[in-house]
């Protein structure tokens, strides 16, 4: 049996105990431990075997890690850890903001290569499975339309934007598609839809003492990239509330192309995802790149990358052999 790929975890979250609960269910994985900012005895994880070390620790690792797989929020960490760690270590990371991914990818890129280390960024589903998704579906059907809907589902990212707003204590938002644009999709209209025709937000935040929830409000549904582009409503409720009914994180959706193979051939291309729980996939899509990022590493192919860049192949445990016997 080869030498297992060991990984590391940085922050431990929602996202950090799913990576923890995938890597358990693969064989040619090892978890090194998890690295916190927080105090390690504060730190209940899965396993009663799962080490926890404060994040400083990781500069005595180096030679125990092949890659870090990074489980901050996109809003305020990952634009930080991403570049610092890249410069010491392979990383893979889930970056979700859409707009800034390009310089995200230029920080990035600029540690990796300055460090010799591999980072896969903006993993996941989306951006991720469902990019490549809409690579493969552009790439076929040239001539056409491609549309992604989100939801009903709770938000990983756009959560955590949430709770960093002043004046939050907790919170939540979920993304909801609206159902007759999907349709005239699936129809194969070819609909011109605005981002607020296809989706609207809802979120349910509780305040801390003597927040304004006007204020609050105003700065949640204003915010650049995660909301101002939607109808956004804000619902203020209290933590027995959040607690009772907004502890489930299913998500999911889909990518459409639809297009034109011909003058009088229509063609749809689907893609969907029904999630019981967001982090928990998410962790599992990391988890496969972080293979493949330790792979590429070994292959001396350094520098930032993305699914994009990734050949299929390397997210398996099983050999290019294999794979063309069982699977192609």
């Amino acid at each position: 049996m080869s030498t297992p790929i060991r990984i590391g975890i940085v922050g431990y979250g929602n996202l950090g105990r799913g990576v923890e609960q995938a890597i358990s269910l693969n064989d040619d994985l090892q978890l090194v431990g998890v690295f916190t900012r927080r105090d390690p005895g504060s730190v209940q994880t899965l396993s009663p075997n799962t080490s926890v070390h404060a994040l400083a620790d990781l500069d005595g690792t180096h030679a125990d890690i092949d890659v870090l797989v990074l489980c901050g929020g996109s809003r305020d960490d990952l634009p930080r850890q991403s570049p610092e760690l890249a410069q010491r270590f392979s990383i893979v990371d889930s970056y979700d903001n859409h707009a800034h991914i390009p310089e995200h990818f230029e920080a990035v890129d600029a540690a990796a290569r300055a460090g010799a280390t591999t980072a896969i960024i903006s993993t996941g589903w989306d951006p991720g499975l469902f990019s490549l998704n809409r690579l493969l579906g552009e790439a076929i059907l040239p001539h056409g339309h491609t549309y992604t809907f989100w939801g009903k589902g709770l938000s990983q990212g756009h959560s955590d934007a949430i709770r960093r707003v002043p004046g939050v204590a907790a919170g939540v938002q979920y993304t909801l598609p609206a159902a007759d644009a999907i349709e005239r999709v699936r129809a194969g209209e070819n609909p011109e839809l605005s981002a607020r025709e296809r989706h609207t937000r809802e979120c349910f935040v509780v305040l801390e003492p003597g927040a304004d929830p006007e204020v609050v409000r105003t700065q949640i549904v204003t915010m650049p990239d995660y909301f101002e582009p939607y109808d956004t409503t804000v619902h203020f409720i209290t933590a027995e509330e959040l607690a009772a009914n907004h502890q489930g994180m299913p998500h999911g959706g889909f990518v459409i192309r639809s297009g034109n193979s011909s003058t009088d051939q229509q063609q749809v291309i689907e893609f969907g995802l029904k999630l019981d729980s967001n982090p928990e996939f998410t962790a599992s899509v990391l988890v496969a790149y972080a293979r493949a990022a330790a792979r590429m590493a070994a292959a001396v192919d350094h520098g930032a990358k993305t699914l994009f860049d990734v050949a299929p192949g390397l997210l398996s445990p099983r050999s290019a052999a294999q794979l063309r016997a069982d699977l192609l």
